[in-house]
Parts: structure tokens; sequence; C-alpha cells
């Protein structure tokens, strides 16, 4: 994966600012997870259905569960394990990360 791919695929999520029904599904999932501030897959989806009554049941379904398993692994979420459900979150990092860092080993660019 090149520095470019790298910066494209794990970009920071911007949380629409409003709920539109001709956002892609993962603007939809962001924002409903913004809207309810955390909640496990499922919660996510019927805020969506709430949102948008009209809104391809199947389709919700199987893209929510894929966008935020996705976006957690990639490190772009935040989440915990509640009684063996995954509470998907947006919550910040709360404690300073201890390690340094080598500008020498930065790539061009991001110095």
């Amino acid at each position: 994966m090149t520095d470019e791919e790298f910066r494209s695929e794990f970009k920071p999520l911007q949380v629409p600012p409003a709920y539109d029904r001709a956002q892609s599904v993962t603007d939809k999932v962001v924002f409903a997870l913004a809207d309810i501030g955390e909640g496990t897959a499922e919660a996510v989806v019927r805020h969506i259905e709430w949102l948008d009554p009209d809104a391809d049941h199947k389709l919700v379904i199987a893209k929510t569960h894929e966008i935020l398993t996705d976006l957690f692994q990639k490190g772009l979420l935040g989440g915990r394990e509640d009684n063996g459900d995954l509470i998907f979150n947006l919550h910040k990092i709360t404690e300073a990360n201890d390690g340094a860092t080598n500008p020498d080993l930065l790539a061009p660019g991001l110095d």
C-alpha cells in the first residue's frame, strides 16, 4: 500500500451535519451513530430506520454491520464490549500516547 492509498483508506471520519436520504450509506451510518452517541449496530439500524422509514431494511441491516465493523477495525471508531455486544462510539482519545515520533522517518508532507 502506498502512502497515498493509506491516507485515502484511513482518513479521519467526518460526521455529516444532517441526515440526507441522498447521502452514501457510510455517511448515513456515521450520522446515525453520532446522533445516538453510542450503540450497537442494531441500535444504529433502528435509528436510520427512524430517520428514514422508506429505507431498504435489508440493505440498511447488511451495510450498517459491515460499515461499523470495517471502521472499527481500522481504528476510526471507538468501541467496547458489553455482555457480548460491541458498542460503537465516536469518542475521542482521552489519554496521551506515551510513544515518541522520529521526524526523520515521517513520509514527505507529514512534517
